[in-house]
C-alpha cells in the first residue's frame, strides 16, 4: 500500500512520461473525511492528472463500506476540487465497491452510483458487476457514462457497448500477464531446459522496438 504522496509523486512521473491524459486510482483518497479527500484531488491536480479515481471502500476490514451519507459527501468534495482548480479540470470517477468486496447488493450499487451522480461525479463505476441484466439495469438507471471491469468470462467488449458500458477497465490484468508469461519461461528453462518461450519472447521485442523505436 503506497501513502497519499507516493501515489501523486509517481503519477507526476508517469504524467511527465507521456503525451496522453493520465488518469490514476486513488483508492478513498487516502482518507476518510471529506476535505481531506479533496485535497488529494487538489494535488492530483496540481501534478497534471487528467482523472482519477475515488472509491467507497475504507481500506479496514471494520469499517468496509462508508455510509452511503459520508460516501456521497466525499464524492461531493471530491467533484468540487475536480472542477474547480486554477489549472484546469479533473474527469472524477466515482467508485462503489459492494460487489468485490462481498456484498452483492445491486439496489444498494445503483443508490449509491445515483447519489454519487448528483454530487457531481463525472463518470461511475462499481467493480465487480459481471451479469449483462445487471449491467444493463446498473447503466439504464444513471445518466452519466458507466466504466466496467472486465473479468474472466465477462461479456465482450461489443457485447457491452451494446448494453451501455461507455469505458472499461483491465485493472492489473496485462502486468499480470506479463508476469505470467515470465513465470512460465522461467519454469520452462528450469524444468524442461528448452527455449519455446522464445516465441513470445520474439512478438514482445518486436512490440518494444516499435514503441520506442529501436
Amino acid at each position: 500500500m503506497v501513502t497519499r504522496d507516493e501515489a501523486i509523486a509517481h503519477a507526476a512521473e508517469i504524467v511527465e512520461a507521456v503525451d496522453v491524459p493520465v488518469s490514476a486510482d486513488l483508492e478513498n483518497g487516502f482518507a476518510d473525511d471529506p476535505a481531506d479527500v479533496a485535497e488529494t484531488v487538489r494535488l492530483a491536480l496540481d501534478v497534471g492528472l487528467a482523472g482519477c479515481s475515488i472509491e467507497d471502500f475504507g481500506g479496514r476490514e471494520s469499517d468496509t463500506i462508508y455510509d452511503p451519507g459520508l460516501a456521497a459527501e466525499r464524492v461531493a468534495a471530491a467533484a468540487d476540487a475536480a472542477h474547480s482548480g486554477s489549472s484546469g479540470t479533473l474527469v472524477l470517477t466515482a467508485r462503489a465497491e459492494n460487489h468485490i468486496h462481498g456484498r452483492d447488493d445491486l439496489a444498494d450499487t445503483i443508490a449509491r452510483l445515483q447519489s454519487f451522480q448528483e454530487a457531481g461525479a463525472d463518470v461511475l463505476f462499481a467493480p465487480g458487476v459481471r451479469e449483462l441484466d445487471q449491467i444493463r439495469e446498473l447503466t439504464s438507471s444513471v445518466d452519466l457514462p458507466v466504466n466496467v471491469l472486465v473479468l474472466p468470462g465477462m461479456p465482450s467488449v461489443s457485447d457491452l457497448a451494446d448494453a451501455g458500458v461507455s469505458r472499461i477497465s483491465v485493472g492489473g490484468a496485462f502486468a499480470f500477464a506479463a508476469y505470467g508469461a515470465a513465470a512460465a519461461a522461467g519454469r520452462e528453462l528450469l524444468e524442461a531446459g528448452t527455449y519455446g518461450y522464445w516465441e513470445t519472447a520474439a512478438a514482445g521485442a518486436k512490440a518494444t522496438r516499435e514503441a520506442f523505436g529501436r
